[in-house]
């Protein structure tokens, strides 16, 4: 079974130590583990399904099965309060919360990785500096920021880029990009890039009134649709972000950096026919 401080949602820590208890002996079952825990079997079995949440009651005692105590415990607790707000502000700060818990160096790193994740204007950075063709100046860089952010915010960003190995110094003020590999994975990732999106969509709306409409292209759609045409839908915007790419790269002297949003999400659904 892994560290628990690998775990982002307690069910996943009881549904591996089961599983670990099950494949050493194969007369443990759900109903083995509620008699431990002061639950029935199919109760069990809706917590291991995420389909339901481990009473309160029962904390103290599945800690004390699973071996819990200090900063574990602790860590425990607040991966229970985050699966139970509806909040998604309150569950991203619970769950960083979380993450202080873990090791100094492990949260170190990946405090910088969901960093660069989550700050719209991070990529952005890094986008300006192969515009600057390398060259790095926080001054500069932050009077051209759309929304403004302030050159101190920069300097982190560009610091946070040289860190996780996004740009390597060459000298005389310049830097080269390189490809980086973003170590986070699972909730922890999702949850950051589900920040960033929402941080771009609020400055997509917010260009209406600040962005001249010869500089930027925005239109909205409102469409009745079967779940086919939907899955179709789906389909065309994946292949003409893979076209746009294609053509950015085909970019040999960048002068600007702009952000595309693509989103489709339903405002009705006719909830029995959905099923």
């Amino acid at each position: 079974m892994a560290s628990i401080y690998d775990y982002t949602d307690y069910r996943d820590i009881i549904r591996d130590f089961y599983l670990e208890k099950k494949q050493n002996n194969s007369k443990y079952s759900y109903s083995v583990l509620g008699m431990a825990i002061g639950l029935d079997a199919s109760h069990v079995f809706c917590i291991v399904e995420k389909k339901r949440n481990l009473p309160v009651r029962c904390v103290p005692a599945v800690k004390k099965v699973l071996g819990l105590t200090g900063r574990a415990s602790q860590y425990f607790d607040l991966l229970l309060a985050a699966s139970r707000t509806k909040s998604e502000k309150t569950r991203t700060e619970i769950l960083e919360k979380a993450i202080l818990l873990r090791d100094i160096k492990r949260h170190y790193l990946e405090a910088k990785e969901q960093k660069y994740l989550s700050d719209w204007w991070t990529p952005v950075i890094r986008a300006l500096i192969e515009v600057n063709q390398g060259r790095v100046n926080a001054k500069e860089i932050a009077d051209t920021l759309e929304p403004p952010i302030g050159e101190d915010k920069v300097q982190e960003s560009i610091d946070l880029l040289k860190d996780l190995g996004f740009i390597q110094p060459l000298g005389n003020d310049r830097v080269r990009l390189s490809d980086a590999h973003i170590t986070i994975t699972g909730e922890e990732r999702a949850q950051a890039i589900r920040q960033f999106q929402a941080n771009v969509m609020q400055i997509g709306a917010r260009s209406l009134n600040t962005i001249d409409p010869a500089d930027r292209d925005i239109s909205t759609l409102t469409m009745a649709v079967d779940q086919k045409g939907f899955e179709d839908i789906k389909s065309m915007i994946q292949e003409f972000r893979k076209e746009v790419q294609i053509r950015v790269d085909k970019c040999g002297k960048p002068t600007r950096v702009l952000q595309m949003n693509l989103a489709l999400f339903p405002v009705a659904i006719n909830k029995k026919r959905a099923k």
